[in-house]
């Protein structure tokens, strides 16, 4: 095995020379930066593209040129992302860690310039936040209580629903709005631009939970970083997952470190911005009585006051960040919306589409029926396993950090609904484990499908066939291609080399 070279991670410049499929990746996020401006999830009734001179690009010729620059970019993203991680899992790539790092900044550059994609999420935190300033209450009040470009960007099935997002993410994009105003390009921008330190704090935090357990540090940046799952659709969407999960990573490696107050605090910050970040909390309580355990015995004392500490921190900056607010728990309300989401990427909600299918020959049963019976078994049976996760998952630290992964994913297969962007949450535990080669395969299988079943200007093509098993294909193709070069065996069609 090669020794990494440490030198390549001084310069940017350096390393695109070094490392072509560094340099691939970042020509791959360069063109689906450009393409975004035609495919993508453009604001809608604002002139900014107009007066830029870009409009063309997003009808007839100029779309179809976008579309085409947008694709062959994310296309260079997988095959750098697979190229990089077959690398690293052989032992031949050179690429330090220093290196690896700024290989995410690089690719996640370009992207933020990118026109929103994926998803029009973005205009509904820029609306959601822009119902404060008039006194509006965005977890009593719709965004279309302040109507403008913003609101007329959005989603339109969300203009009316509420929030479900933390007293912190509300507060920060408050500052967000007060700053642009009805600027929809300049809401997004800075948008992204304070979600960043969420990518920061996991180009910190991902090596060291990883170095912690003896995982591969290079490994974790790869698996969820240069994820193109992870730019695309958190840097490119953007999503306030980013900060949440910048927060999640760093707090669990404070916690590994013995830093278990300042651990819970952040982590208790992540659970501001968005609650589902609470699941890992629990955990946390065996990682620092296995700490203990390590130096003395514990007593009983120890377990009722390090439960307490668990639990007290995180609720403590939830709380205070409520305060500050002064809107309550609102959010709540907001978190049944939800269930307007509906796709087959959950249990609950695939058995509902295949009860529906079923019942065909014998009865009309609408869906809307239905899920709300499905769903409603599957949040059940999730609260179930997660107390059984917990408590299965109590003998130390590397047993606490596979219940909380595991727990992260069954909050995803058995709540109401699911996007592709939020199986980052269950990597960030990923990475303490050397995973096998049918893993990686899986992870880097799913993340391709995902990538093109949900297509950037907010569609879906699950629904249509020829399309899927194209996905499906595509998918296969990338996830072989990670252990084994040249799967469909193109060099043997193109015949022997001539050696000079």
């Amino acid at each position: 095995m090669t020794a990494p070279v440490t030198a390549a991670g001084r310069a940017p410049a350096a390393l695109l020379r070094r490392y072509p499929n560094t340099a691939l990746g970042l020509l791959g996020a360069v063109l689906v930066t450009v393409g975004s401006y035609g495919v993508a999830d453009i604001p809608r009734n604002d002139a900014t593209l107009t007066g830029l001179g870009l409009a063309p690009m997003s009808y007839g010729h100029g779309k179809t040129l976008s579309g085409i620059a947008f694709w062959l970019g994310a296309a260079a993203l997988v095959v750098a992302w697979v190229r990089l991680g077959r690398e690293l899992a052989g032992g031949r790539s050179e690429l330090d860690l220093r290196s690896a790092r700024w290989a995410v900044a690089l690719w996640a550059a370009p992207l933020l310039f990118a026109v929103p994609m994926f998803s029009r999420d973005v205009y509904a935190y820029l609306g959601q936040a822009a119902l404060l300033g008039p006194g509006f209450d965005p977890y009593l009040d719709g965004p279309a209580h302040v109507p403008g470009p913003i609101v007329d960007s959005m989603a339109q099935i969300w203009a009316t629903t509420t929030s479900p997002y933390g007293p912190a993410f509300l507060l920060l994009m408050r500052g967000v709005v007060a700053v642009t105003g009805e600027n929809v390009f300049a809401g997004v921008f800075v948008t992204r631009l304070v979600l960043l330190p969420g990518l920061a704090l996991a180009l910190w935090a991902l090596p060291r939970i990883a170095g912690h357990f003896g995982a591969g540090r290079r490994q974790a940046l790869w698996l969820i970083l240069l994820n193109p799952v992870l730019l695309l659709h958190l840097v490119g969407g953007p999503h306030l997952e980013l900060l949440m999960m910048g927060f999640l990573a760093a707090g669990v490696a404070l916690v590994l470190d013995g830093r278990h107050v300042s651990g819970l605090l952040v982590l208790g910050l992540s659970m501001s911005i968005k609650v589902t970040a609470g699941v890992a909390i629990p955990f946390m309580l065996w990682i620092w009585l296995d700490h203990l355990r390590a130096r003395r015995p514990v007593t009983l004392r120890d377990r009722v006051g390090i439960f307490a500490a668990t639990a007290a921190l995180p609720a403590a900056v939830f709380g205070g960040f409520t305060l500050i607010l002064g809107l309550g728990v609102g959010w709540v309300n907001g978190l049944s919306w939800a269930s307007r989401i509906i796709n087959p990427f959950t249990i609950p909600s695939l058995v509902g589409h295949l009860v529906m299918g079923a019942s065909i020959p014998w009865a009309r049963w609408n869906l809307q029926e239905i899920l709300p019976v499905t769903r409603a078994i599957g949040t059940v049976v999730m609260v179930l396993v997660l107390v059984w996760l917990w408590w299965r998952f109590r003998s130390g630290a590397r047993a606490a950090m596979a219940g909380a992964g595991w727990a992260m994913l069954a909050v995803l297969l058995l709540e109401p609904s699911t996007l592709p962007w939020y199986y980052v949450w269950t990597l960030v535990f990923a990475v303490a484990f050397e995973l096998p080669l049918w893993t990686r395969r899986l992870i880097v299988g799913i993340s391709v499908y995902y990538l093109i079943v949900f297509q950037p200007d907010d569609s879906i093509l699950f629904y249509k066939p020829l399309e899927t098993v194209l996905a499906v294909g595509l998918a296969v193709l990338a996830a072989v291609s990670l252990g084994r070069p040249d799967p469909l065996r193109l060099r043997s069609i193109a015949g022997p080399r001539v050696r000079s």
